[in-house]
C-alpha cells in the first residue's frame, strides 16, 4: 500500500505527516503538489513552501505460520 510522507524544512516547526491512504493519488499542477481521491482535492502544497514528498511503499506484514 502507498503511502507520501511530507517534511517541513526545520525552520518553519510543522509536524512531519504520512497519509496513509490507498485511494490517494500525487499530481504536480501549476506550482502546487495535489494530494486527491475519487471526491476530489484533499490537500495541496505550494512549491514555495518547501515541503518535501515521499512516496513510502509500505508492505503487509508476512502471515505468521503456525
Amino acid at each position: 500500500m502507498p503511502a507520501y510522507l511530507i517534511t517541513h524544512p526545520r525552520d518553519q516547526k510543522r509536524d512531519d505527516l504520512l497519509i496513509e491512504d490507498p485511494a490517494l493519488t500525487l499530481r504536480f499542477e501549476a506550482g502546487w503538489a495535489i494530494l486527491s481521491d475519487d471526491h476530489g482535492a484533499c490537500l495541496a502544497i505550494p512549491s514555495g513552501q518547501g515541503a518535501s514528498i515521499q512516496r513510502v511503499d509500505v508492505q503487509e506484514p508476512a502471515p505468521q505460520e503456525e
